[in-house]
């Protein structure tokens, strides 16, 4: 790796580094692979398998669990394929599953398989938009299902009896993008599975679990978390790689006044981004802009069409949006212009991140940091797939102070590893409910309490009974209605605590849900709101009936709710003592009220603060705080006046760099600050996990503090605002409209805190 840093000076450009190509690593193929698969496998373009690939597909054949856990485009579905395929070939009644974190990725295994042209495998997609008559072909027929965690929780775990025969001859279980279930999401998906392979057991099978993953911290030690049983890794990657260029780009501060409180703000991430891909269109590169969002990637899109046409219009039909909500046929199209060249330049949300072939790309533009070095790594993966020549990949910074530490600290992103995936199968507020579903599955029995579905399971089965939830018999835990199905009142997606519908006025027509948690924050009475890439006005939210009127509408602007809140500590887990300093991780009670929002132009000067009249909601989650003796404060030359605004400039950076060392949003979590705190007595810091019982992230938090802390001081004093601006102190959902806030102030609470702390790690 060679680069170097660049300096205000030479303009937005922070940094550039390259990195050198690396040639593939090939071998033999395993001598038991049937020379029907080879020759098939081998019609598709694979000449010879590189080794992580046969290391992998060795262990599985072998019948061990094991994840392979490497780079885009290093082919990670051929160290699957190969031991299915070949347990398909040879048992003719054999069976295997794979899943995906979305339909559109098992779609494309589908279709890679049903070109392979092997005979009897029968593969069949098995999601929510399967036809009943394909259902029912898929159960009498299908051998290798290709489905997605939703559908196993709503339909075929529920159904097991009608599945019986392919759960009895369950060889293989494929997790495919395991990487993406992390959070409350993924601690779903790890119960999910758990109760598979526990309906597996009592038909008498015990599938080999095969996972792919991007590359990610322990995925040994992740892998088994999610699965709930030993999984060894596979992580030496093998395939061939073309040089690419990574340049960092900080956009420029527009004028004076233009933010919140008159703060400056940058030019927004994706104006460069539609810049950036014009350029690279009008150069003749083939180009992906990946873009956080539906609509700002329809944005970058539009941009980039009209930057072009003023200088070819010709070349303006070359550029297109990419997103989720698609039709599968338009975004094959889609995949194949890009490919084939006859599309140059494309906006895309993460829906390109996984597994989609794309081969050949010339350039990489992010408009703003991902939120992992993960995801970052496996978006700029898609430039120079073909190994051939060099290609570039450009991360242009957000208004974010993660953005701003990221493009300063060049290190911390590219020579940094990965962040490893954290989730809480033990969670209670999530263990819960799908205790319930295992039980109407099949009542749960004692001597599978602990060892499927962990220490806390028999509390939590105790307040099931207790509530009237489930009923306790001597063989077990049994659920009570033989005609309700507790999996339907089970969202995957969501954080456990029900979900607002999206009602459209005008046809009372269901367009989709949201999360009861953050209902009052998406969709309030004057919320402009996505929806599958179409934009909504909220005309009416009741909470109280879960519903939100909507109509479809674009203002032109977007809105951002601002909240207020309280954190009650309702036990310490953890402790340390540092001299003045004390950290601390537990059990908290937040309650929080959506007070107003703010209307935002694209370019995100605020255009209206409107307020809202909402009820308070609790949440019952976890938080890591730290509380300083008052003198530590004036040691430092902090006057009391100053505390709160430094106290609250504090929080604010802090949430906004957690991402860096655990895989959350910034959404995800959230914080409080106060000069004196009821529990503590004393000048008090919060950071809370958004989802009730915790996701993990504060307690990451917790562990990693003095890091933590010490990178969020550097991204304060590394952004070049006087008072204080998005990229470092202010938040975009800041109930208290980001005031009072002391950036200098800030970094005088950080010294005091890394002061101590780090004397006491010294000693």
């Amino acid at each position: 790796m060679a680069g170097g840093a660049l300096h205000e000076a030479d303009g937005p450009l922070r940094h550039v580094v390259h990195l050198a190509p690396r040639p593939a690593v090939t071998t033999d193929w395993p001598a038991w692979t049937p020379e029907v698969v080879r020759a098939a496998l081998a019609s598709r373009g694979v000449a010879a398998p590189w080794v992580h690939q046969v290391e992998a597909a060795e262990l599985a054949h072998a019948g061990t669990d094991v994840v392979v856990a490497t780079g885009t485009a290093s082919g990670k579905s051929l160290a699957y394929q190969l031991p299915v395929l070949t347990a398909l070939m040879e048992d003719p009644r054999a069976t295997a599953l794979y899943l995906a974190p979305t339909k559109a990725l098992a779609a494309d295994q589908l279709r890679v398989l049903d070109e392979l042209g092997l005979a009897d495998i029968r593969p069949a997609a098995l999601d929510g938009d399967a036809s009943p008559d394909a259902r029912d072909w898929a159960c009498r027929h299908g051998r290798w299902l290709l489905s997605n965690p939703d559908m196993l929780h709503r339909s075929l775990l529920p159904r097991h009896g009608r599945w019986a025969h392919w759960f009895r001859r369950l060889r293989y279980v494929v997790v495919d993008e395991c990487h993406t279930y992390r959070g409350v999401f993924g601690t779903h998906v790890a119960l999910v599975l758990r109760r598979l392979l526990r309906i597996c057991a009592r038909y008498g099978a015990r599938p080999t679990l095969v996972l792919a993953s991007a590359t990610v911290a322990e995925p040994a030690e992740f892998a088994s978390r999610l699965v709930g049983r030993e999984v060894t890794a596979v992580s030496r990657d093998a395939s061939p790689q073309a040089g690419r260029t990574v340049a960092l780009w900080e956009p420029p501060l527009l004028d004076a006044g233009a933010g919140e409180n008159g703060a400056p703000a940058r030019r927004g991430a994706g104006a460069e981004a539609a810049r950036m891909l014009a350029d690279l269109v009008m150069d003749g590169a083939r180009t992906i802009a990946f873009v956080r969002s539906r609509r700002g990637a329809e944005l970058v899109a539009l941009g980039a069409r009209r930057l072009v046409s003023d200088v070819d219009p010709e070349l303006a039909d070359r550029v297109d949006a990419y997103r989720g909500g698609y039709l599968p046929e338009d975004r094959r199209a889609l995949e194949a212009a890009l490919t084939d060249g006859s599309l140059l330049g494309l906006a895309s949300t993460n829906a390109l991140e996984l597994g989609v072939d794309i081969v050949g790309l010339d350039a990489v533009v992010m408009a703003g940091f991902p939120g992992t070095r993960a995801s970052f790594w496996q978006q700029a993966g898609r430039a120079g797939r073909d190994a051939r020549n060099d290609a570039l990949v450009v991360l242009v910074a957000a208004d974010d102070p993660m953005d701003t530490y990221l493009v300063h600290h060049p290190d911390a992103l590219l020579g940094a590893p990965v962040e490893g995936c954290v989730l809480d199968p033990g969670n209670p507020y999530l263990l819960g409910p799908h205790l319930a579903c295992a039980a109407a599955e099949l009542p749960v029995t004692e001597d599978e309490v602990q060892p499927v579905f962990g220490e806390t399971a028999a509390a939590v089965l105790d307040e099931l009974v207790a509530d009237g939830v489930l009923r306790r018999r001597s063989a077990g835990w049994y659920w009570p209605s033989t005609q309700d199905r507790p999996a339907g009142y089970v969202d995957l997606r969501g954080s456990g605590t029900g979900q607002v519908a999206l009602v459209e006025k005008s046809t009372g027509r269901v367009l989709g849900t949201v999360d009861g948690s953050s209902a009052a924050a998406t969709v309030h009475t004057g919320a402009v709101h996505l929806h599958r890439g179409e934009t909504y006005l909220v005309d009416r939210l009741d909470l109280a009936s879960g519903v939100a009127l909507v109509r479809a509408g674009d203002p032109g602007w977007r809105t951002v709710a601002r909240s207020v809140s309280d954190v009650a500590v309702r036990s310490v887990l953890q402790c340390r003592t540092h001299g003045p300093v004390r950290v601390s991780f537990g059990e908290v009670d937040v309650t929080g009220r959506v007070v107003a929002y703010q209307r935002r132009g694209t370019d995100g000067t605020v255009l209206a603060t409107v307020p809202l009249d909402l009820p308070e909601q609790t949440l019952t989650t976890r938080a890591v705080w730290y509380d300083l003796d008052p003198a530590a404060l004036r040691a430092v030359g902090l006057a009391q006046a100053r505390v709160p605004g430094a106290l609250h400039a504090a929080e604010h950076a802090a949430i906004g760099l957690l991402p860096l060392f655990a895989l959350c949003d910034r959404w995800d979590v959230g914080g409080l600050s106060t000069a004196a705190h009821p529990f503590t007595g004393r000048p008090t810091v919060f950071v809370h996990d958004g989802h009730p019982g915790g996701a993990g992230f504060a307690e990451r938090g917790h562990a990693v503090l003095a890091s933590w802390l010490a990178a969020t001081r550097q991204a304060i004093t590394d952004c070049t605002c006087r008072t204080g601006c998005p990229s470092c102190v202010q938040s975009p959902k800041c109930g208290n409209g980001n005031a009072p806030l002391d950036k200098e102030g800030a970094v005088l609470v950080l010294d005091a805190v890394l002061r101590a702390v780090g004397s006491t790690l010294e000693r």
